[in-house]
């Protein structure tokens, strides 16, 4: 089983992502759940999303204590939020920073594969807007293997294309921060 844990802040998109996640392992065979933990925070207030992908039946239903794979959608959160708490040590740590793996893993200490890509300036370029939870799924699917990059592409538009029928440029726009996001994410 793969568990992710998902840090952001309210308004990045943190649950989204992992719902986008959720929806495309279902649709790939897998079992999965997605679950955000929050209380009544407020638009930039730290939060946390969860993913479980399994190809068998997952009988646990609790939040994440020792995911696999840790990703941060604002970095600033690693000055107040002990990010790596639990990350096992043979985990991956990704992160939306323009600094390299190195200076992450300096900064962290955390022993394991740490991966980073620039998906504000991504999102920025693409989407026209700092929302960085759509590269960064692009990113994921890189650097786990979790599911195969087209058919997760192909899910995605899928479910974008219900939500903003009407604004095709959106749809492209995070399709192509997803892309540019899997060939960019640079790894220790």
């Amino acid at each position: 089983m793969l568990e992710i844990r998902w840090h952001g802040r309210g308004g990045q998109g943190a649950k989204t992502v992992a719902l986008l996640l959720a929806d495309a392992a279902l649709s790939a065979g897998k079992n999965v759940q997605a679950f955000p933990e929050y209380g009544p925070e407020r638009m930039g207030a730290p939060v946390q999303s969860f993913n479980r992908i399994d190809d068998g039946r997952i009988p646990m239903h609790c939040s994440i204590k020792s995911p696999d794979v840790v990703v941060v959608l604002d970095p600033t959160l690693m000055a107040t939020v002990k990010v790596t708490a639990g990350l096992k040590p043979g985990g991956t740590l990704l992160v939306n920073t323009s600094f390299a793996p190195g200076e992450i893993k300096k900064q962290t200490g955390f022993g394991g594969r740490v991966c980073t890509v620039d998906a504000s300036r991504i999102s920025e370029e693409t989407i026209g807007r700092r929302i960085p939870n759509t590269p960064m799924l692009g990113a994921l699917a890189k650097v786990t293997g979790v599911l195969d990059f087209e058919a997760m592409m192909d899910d995605t538009r899928q479910k974008l294309a219900k939500k903003f029928a009407h604004r095709p440029e959106v749809i492209e726009g995070n399709l192509e921060s997803m892309r540019r996001a899997a060939q960019e994410v640079k790894s220790t």
